[in-house]
């Protein structure tokens, strides 16, 4: 903890410690004992702006994610304009970044726990931008899609390191609402991408350039905020830096008492002994295919796989599924930002049926509730039903990466928690790969039905197996989650 993230954080005079806050005796038993204590006090802490700047901060990760997707959908048909692609190259200009966000997955899995999850998001970030302001002078399309190549290795460690490091600071009570919010953070990507689309790639020449530079100037700015971001506890414990972890709470709990004026409630007595062990990529990514991470892994991936070949598919060509009913391309973005404004208010209802129920039937509802939507959508007859369909499944796929993002890190421990994220979304990314080929590849014979169609039948599939394999974790400690109690 810097001297810096220090000062940044309001302290109260010195007060009598919180029970059960003492240090405990050296020795194995009690470094075990004090980690214990330590996540303990975390889950105990009343939700407050503290914590709320934390997530927002954070939750950048995502809404960069969703504004580099979401921009893609109305960039491609001036870059095919532009460039006078084919199909297929069409199809790997929507991929580029999906395909570089695979390989920053597989970076994120090495690196995750050797370089620490505050240093990933800020160097993630740096390659981003860059990138991306690069790619805006692009001559032609080989550059341009090495530079879109470059910029989703950068977007793959940032979104999914934040994963993790979000629920390692969620209270325990609020954690679907706290880490959830990330999808909230995802759909304003899409709605700043929609705007940007609309009001300058479509209105200016040589617009998909300037919508790059409107794109990447800002994320700057990001970098420079989150640099006071402290580093996740749960991590430093994990890594032996007892020390420094206790600073960390120590701060944040001074903080949270500022906020409220209250004094903290007493930590609860810790749930499930032991401490995380600290495991190379190797053993890391072997975890993952073990006991009960077993069934979590293949409920995960495959969750994650769902969920990203429907959005993908669904997103990267509603404006040019909506040109090809004979909108203009003008309306069709019109159409798709009221699209994506609707993602973001799925999130709301999605996280709150997740705290309020589970993580399981938030998913299994929002899986269901799109299957209907793609099936609806593919029978509609008029650009109106289409319109509200649009935005009926728009609203309920993004609300899936609620209980989503809260799911996976509550059944994987420390240790494992950035490889999950990493290989999970690597898993999502190949779905996300995928369906823009497959899509690209096949829309003439498939045309606007047989795609939602398609889309129809793979949520289908999702939907059948989150009931079937998943588990429920609402109200329970991420330690006694990983450990069992």
């Amino acid at each position: 903890m810097t001297s810096e993230q220090t000062a940044n954080m309001p302290r109260k005079p010195a007060q009598e410690p919180d029970p059960g806050t003492a240090p405990p005796p050296d020795g194995p038993d009690g470094r075990d004992a004090r980690a214990a204590r330590l996540t303990a006090r975390i889950d105990r802490l009343p939700m407050t702006w503290v914590q709320g700047r934390i997530l927002t901060q954070g939750g950048l990760s995502t809404t960069l994610d969703g504004l580099d997707l979401g921009i893609m959908s109305f960039l491609l048909p001036l870059i095919t304009t532009a460039f006078a692609l084919s199909g297929s190259e069409q199809g790997m200009i929507a991929s580029a970044t999906l395909a570089g966000a695979l390989v920053g997955d597989l970076s994120l899995a090495l690196l995750g726990n050797r370089v620490g999850r505050k240093p990933l998001l800020l160097w993630s970030l740096v390659l981003y931008s860059g990138c991306t302001l690069l790619s805006a002078a692009a001559p032609d399309y080989g550059l341009l899609l090495v530079l879109r190549f470059l910029a989703g290795v950068g977007v793959g460690v940032n979104v999914n390191i934040v994963i993790p490091y979000l629920a390692e600071f969620a209270p325990r009570a609020k954690r679907a609402a706290y880490v959830g919010s990330l999808a909230g953070f995802f759909g304003l990507g899409y709605v700043l991408a929609a705007l940007v689309g609309t009001f300058v790639v479509a209105r200016f020449d040589h617009g998909w350039r300037w919508g790059l530079v409107v794109v990447g100037l800002p994320v700057i700015l990001a970098l420079w905020w989150r640099r006071r971001l402290p580093e996740s506890p749960r991590y430093l414990l994990l890594k032996g830096r007892d020390d420094e972890a206790e600073a960390v709470v120590t701060v944040l709990e001074d903080a949270v008492r500022a906020r409220t004026g209250a004094p903290l409630p007493a930590p609860e007595p810790p749930e499930a002994a032991g401490r995380d062990e600290d495991l190379g990529a190797a053993a890391q990514f072997a975890g993952l295919w073990r006991g009960p991470c077993l069934r979590q892994t293949v409920v995960v991936w495959s969750m994650f796989f769902v969920a990203s070949f429907a959005y993908y598919g669904f997103l990267t060509f509603l404006p040019s599924m909506l040109l090809d009913r004979g909108m203009s391309i003008t309306d069709s973005f019109g159409y798709a930002l009221m699209v994506e404004i609707a993602q973001v208010l799925g999130y709301y209802p999605a996280a709150r049926l997740a705290d309020r129920t589970d993580r399981k039937w938030s998913i299994v509802s929002c899986l269901a509730a799109s299957t209907l939507c793609a099936f609806l959508v593919s029978q509609a007859q008029t650009d109106l039903s289409v319109l509200v369909l649009s935005l009926l499944l728009g609203f309920f796929l993004n609300g899936l990466y609620a209980p989503l993002y809260t799911y996976l890190p509550e059944v994987y421990p420390t240790q494992l928690r950035s490889m999950a994220a990493a290989t999970s979304d690597a898993f999502s990314r190949i779905g996300g790969i995928v369906a823009p080929l497959l899509i690209g590849t096949m829309y003439t014979s498939l045309r606007f039905t047989g795609v939602f169609s398609l889309i129809c039948l793979v949520l289908a599939a999702g939907c059948v197996l989150t009931l079937t394999l998943s588990t429920r974790t609402k109200g329970r400690s991420l330690e006694t989650l990983t450990r069992g109690s």
